[in-house]
């Protein structure tokens, strides 16, 4: 069951059509190989960006298409049905590329946005650091000036896309004295092969295995003030501005991860036969997958309402934080019943169930734990 929302024109039909395609060509067949590799050829992005299915949104001038966030929607919900590991490539194109996009003046939207659009260019954005997740204003990365420089120091943890990326949206510290501390962070495009720059080792997840997630380091890494995204000081403005669209892009995944486990399962219990009848026949099946469909239905109605209030401009911080919290548990829930629905199978390698199973859970805990969705939801109404 493949869902249509509400803005979908037959323009959007075609992109979605042609997408399928290249995908089920370009990714499918190669996707179990690229787990078991634990990375994502660079020159699959390449063919991404050829057929025009990286960053959309980018202006034409820039060599993008200058479409809206509703064929980013079609994108994430396609390589979400390919795999989750694909995230990074949402990562890159709808929520790094648009800090360029809106932040960058036009020198550094001439010098990296065409690279970015047709996969040259790979990009990450690193907050986390060892000792800080959700709390970014107490990040310790430091950047000093120097002269015409920053000078950075620092360590940052769970980056995606860190192994591939060849530009690294960096938060951190201009002023460490800054108080309140928030007022201290800005935002540092920093290169590969920036001299002090180095990617650690690329990390062993419990899911996602073919996407790269790395640590990064910065000893006395010097990078150019040019290198500056938006104003100094004003970087926590800027994630605040941009981590709406990003709760988004998790929620998106999160209701496509689902719809496509409540769909195998559907199909494996009516092929799989206990007691000489099929599983689908027994009411158990019946009353859970009943009860998963609809948990579906409900996601697919609120996202799109989301979706839309995002489109037309509209503040949805508390909205999409509900979608980010909620969508992301119900597709926690949605594979630990899908896979008890198959059975001993679910738990063999070789069903796509186990690996959803794995890949689910870290959505709850990126973009934001659930906890800090709920936390804003509850600031929001005022307790």
């Amino acid at each position: 069951m493949s869902r249509k929302y509400r803005f979908e024109t037959e323009e959007h039909e075609l992109f979605r059509k042609s997408l399928r395609k290249f995908l089920q060509k370009e990714a499918a067949p190669f996707y179990a190989q690229w787990e078991d590799d634990r990375m994502i050829p660079k020159a699959f992005w390449k063919k991404l960006g050829e057929m025009g299915f990286l960053c959309p949104q980018v202006e034409e001038k820039y060599g993008g298409l200058n479409l809206d966030f509703s064929y980013s929607v079609i994108i994430l919900e396609e390589l979400e049905r390919i795999g989750t590991s694909l995230i990074g490539i949402g990562l890159h194109s709808d929520i790094v590329v648009p800090y360029i996009a809106s932040y960058g003046n036009n020198e550094q939207k001439e010098r990296w946005l065409p690279g970015c659009v047709t996969g040259d260019h790979i990009t990450a954005v690193a907050m986390t650091e060892p000792g800080t997740g959700s709390d970014l204003a107490n990040i310790k990365t430091a950047a000093i000036e120097d002269g015409d420089h920053y000078i950075v120091n620092g360590q940052k943890t769970f980056i995606t896309n860190g192994i591939h990326a060849d530009l690294v949206l960096t938060v951190v510290k201009t002023d460490p004295e800054a108080e309140p501390k928030h007022r201290g962070i800005s935002l540092l495009m920093i290169e590969d092969g920036t001299p002090g720059f180095s990617k650690g080792r690329k990390l062993d997840k419990v899911g996602l295995h073919a996407q790269d997630t790395a640590e990064l380091y910065f000893e006395d890494c010097r990078v150019p003030k040019e290198n500056l995204i938006g104003l100094e000081g004003k970087g926590f403005r800027c994630l605040m501005e941009k981590l709406q669209q990003e709760r988004l892009v998790v929620a998106l995944g999160a209701q496509a991860a689902s719809e496509e486990m409540v769909n195998m399962t559907v199909e494996y219990v009516k092929s799989r036969e206990a007691f000489g009848k099929p599983v689908s026949s027994f009411q158990n099946t019946q009353f859970k997958l009943a009860e998963l469909a609809t948990q579906v239905e409900v996601g697919h109605a609120f996202l799109e309402s989301v979706i839309e209030d995002h489109l037309a401009g509209k503040n949805i911080v508390s909205k999409v934080s509900m979608a980010k919290y909620w969508l992301t548990d119900t597709s926690k829930h949605i594979a630990n019943e899908c896979m008890q629905l198959h059975g001993g199978y679910g738990y063999m390698e070789e069903y796509e169930i186990a690996r959803r199973y794995r890949d689910v859970p870290v959505a709850a805990i990126y973009a934001g734990t659930n906890e800090i969705m709920k936390t804003i939801i509850a600031k929001n109404m005022g307790l």
